[in-house]
């Protein structure tokens, strides 16, 4: 009888995405970033990367970040909104939907609360 081989999860690209956009977003000091694994709940995306922003050029400077360095690796953006008001940016990149807040966006709207029922990883900072 031939032996059963262990079998041990393979982050999907879309994961692995999440996880480099979550890198580029502390790069650029955001704060409070989390992963939500909503693959079970929602056929709108795969992941949303979310994070908090202490002022306005600091949200450029995420949303100009992780646009520029995913392009350059090979996955552009689909679209980007909020940037002309910088509360709350949003980067749709098809399978993951990054979402940059304003501390105050981020209390008023408690996105968490909204897809609670998503597998939510925090993201901290190794330095």
């Amino acid at each position: 009888m031939p032996k059963k081989k262990k079998i041990t999860p393979n982050p999907s690209g879309s994961q692995l995405h999440a996880q480099r956009i979550s890198e580029l977003m502390l790069e650029k000091k955001a704060l409070d970033i989390k992963i939500i694994d909503v693959r079970n709940i929602t056929t709108l995306t795969d992941f949303f990367v979310i994070c908090t922003s202490e002022s306005e050029p600091q949200s450029r400077a995420i949303t100009d970040h992780v646009n520029l360095t995913m392009k350059t690796e090979g996955h552009a953006s689909w679209h980007t909104e909020g940037y002309q008001y910088l509360d709350w940016v949003l980067v749709d990149f098809v399978n993951i939907v990054v979402h940059i807040f304003s501390k105050t966006a981020r209390e008023y709207y408690e996105f968490e609360r909204l897809w609670a029922d998503g597998t939510i990883t925090e993201v901290q900072d190794e330095v």
